[in-house]
């Protein structure tokens, strides 16, 4: 028998209490009584219950994907269920809940909600045309593509990173620093996939340009924008864009045998991953406040948070003669892109990959679960998103009538 929302709510608190026995009083990241915050620090792991149930799939995927590193933390309610880091950082040195690593294409989402609140506000539609703000597009794009399109990933924009020789140039030099300029040039150099807001297909550019549209709405860089309207507003302290390879310490390191070896990835330059301003890292007690504040919508009204999980993705996405089932995914009312995150089932969904860092945050608005996973590439681990997989996993124990399917 599956448990219910109040068996598991009551498993829940019971663990809880039994941390609380012998854990902090303050929360993981939160402020102390003097104002200072704590460190993202491990909780204490009862013998039993979702705790010991969600640890041992951490310890079981991390031997079987032979990864040299899972950080996770899980809450229900807001509430601790646990949080813990498994494997080495780099040789000698324990992986912590503390360390920081890169968010990648979490800070997508945290471009979709700006926008969405800048719609809250009545500053901006999500129909206007972003070459209201943005008029040097080539071909006309600015009057075709919308604020929307960009958000949604609708625009048929080239993916600048699958284009041919783009990986060749990231990996033949990891430390480039690539220009929004150029990333937007070589989408926009080539004939559209299809008609904007036909049809759907993933492509980096669209995000660069909203990057760009936002700082030319508010006259604010994209790094304050989304201090002031996101990490702010969540309590993200320990979240922050840099224009540099930097990563705050202590820091997760990262390996990847991407290039031939095994080898060191963690300050290859992130650059060409999204908009300038957004190029983030984060600690794993932020990535999970950041699943529940971005998928609650807790910064949004409730019609800008209906156009955040759906923006008009549902029902799009086919092959066609021009773009493949590969690039064309198909959207459907289960599994589908919102505005800057994903819609796997029940869950709102992000997760980032590259430079031998994998990254998962994942929340279920109905029961208020929120799981963030980290993980870093061993010498033999397999391709494949390793922190989703893990992520999966924990939410098949912990509600498991609300299983997270895969996109595509």
């Amino acid at each position: 028998m599956r448990p219910t929302r109040a068996i598991f709510l009551l498993r829940l608190t019971a663990v809880t209490a039994l941390i609380a026995l012998g854990a902090p009083t303050a929360a993981a990241g939160a402020a102390t009584n003097d104002g200072h915050r704590r460190s993202c620090v491990s909780s204490r792991v009862p013998d039993r219950g979702p705790a010991r149930d969600i640890l041992r799939i951490a310890e079981q995927a991390k031997k079987e994907m032979d990864l040299k590193s899972v950080i996770l933390r899980v809450t229900v309610d807001g509430r601790e269920v646990v949080t813990t880091a498994l494997g080495e950082s780099m040789t000698g040195v324990p992986a912590d809940p503390a360390m920081h690593f890169r968010n990648g294409n979490v800070a997508i989402s945290y471009m979709g909600t700006a926008l969405l609140r800048l719609v809250d506000e009545g500053r901006v539609g999500l129909d206007d045309p972003v070459g209201r703000w943005l008029p040097d597009l080539p071909n006309g794009l600015g009057d075709r593509i919308t604020l929307r399109m960009l958000g949604a990933s609708t625009s048929g924009l080239v993916d600048y990173v699958t284009a041919p020789g783009f990986g060749d140039a990231v990996a033949e030099d990891p430390f480039r620093q690539w220009t929004a300029e150029e990333l937007v040039a070589i989408s926009t150099s080539r004939p559209l996939w299809y008609e904007p807001g036909t049809n759907w297909s993933y492509s980096h550019a669209n995000f660069v340009l909203l990057g760009a549209a936002l700082e030319k709405i508010t006259g604010t860089p994209l790094d304050e924008l989304l201090q002031q309207k996101v990490m702010g507003p969540l309590g993200l302290h320990e979240t922050r864009n840099s224009f540099t390879p930097d990563i705050p310490t202590p820091v997760l390191h990262a390996f990847t045998a991407e290039r031939g070896t095994y080898e060191e990835s963690s300050f290859w330059n992130p650059s060409w991953t999204t908009a300038p301003g957004a190029v983030q890292t984060t600690d794993i007690c932020d990535l999970a406040r950041s699943a529940s504040g971005i998928g609650s919508g807790a910064l949004l009204s409730r019609s800008a948070y209906q156009e955040m999980l759906n923006p008009g993705t549902v029902g799009l996405g086919r092959a066609t003669k021009k773009c493949p089932a590969t690039v064309c995914i198909a959207n459907t009312e289960a599994t589908h892109y919102g505005m800057g995150l994903l819609v796997l089932n029940d869950w709102v969904s992000q997760h980032p990959l590259f430079f031998g860092y994998t990254a998962a945050q994942a929340y279920l608005p109905g029961e208020r679960v929120a799981i963030a996973v980290s993980t870093t590439k061993g010498r033999s681990t397999p391709d494949g998103h390793t922190a989703q997989t893990i992520t999966q996993r924990i939410a098949a124990t912990l509600v498991p009538d609300h299983p997270i399917p895969d996109f595509g």
